[in-house]
């Protein structure tokens, strides 16, 4: 009996968006400019150039952030931390460039409601490859300003 991979894959796929991809996340390229103080989420926000995508997806820490530390012994230690997270988006979704502004828009019911307006940088271009059922992009959280 063959197993017909493209049905399998499609059938994972709506299995696993149906499962994880439950928030609204925000891809837009960035506009360049300081950070401006948010007074509906109390948050400093990176400004936003053009909506590349706004749809389902799910914001997820990669791994416990990286300490900051010192290029060279002697030198001081960086102000700071690479913040590992994962975003996944279906894979109808485009692919993010890296420097991609990642915002959370909207939280499904029982979520994390303070991750609305979080933003994040991504560090590299979507991951891609012929056997996936979501697109996976690596991102470093933006660091709030203003001493947040």
């Amino acid at each position: 009996m063959a197993i017909d991979l493209v049905s399998v894959l499609a059938n994972a796929a709506v299995i696993v968006e149906g499962a994880i991809l439950l928030d609204t996340v925000r891809f837009s390229s960035p506009a360049g400019g300081p950070p401006v103080f948010n007074e509906d989420t109390g948050l400093y926000e990176t400004l936003e150039g053009d909506v590349l995508y706004e749809g389902p997806g799910a914001v997820q820490s990669g791994s416990l952030p990286e300490s900051a530390s010192a290029v060279v012994a002697t030198q001081p230690w960086v102000n700071e931390t690479t913040s590992k997270y994962k975003v996944f988006t279906p894979l109808t979704a485009p692919i993010a460039a890296r420097d991609t502004i990642v915002t959370i828009i909207a939280v499904h019911q029982g979520g994390d409601q303070t991750l609305i307006g979080r933003q994040w940088r991504a560090m590299d271009p979507s991951q891609g490859g012929t056997l996936g059922v979501v697109r996976v992009t690596s991102l470093d959280q933006i660091q709030q300003a203003g001493g947040m």
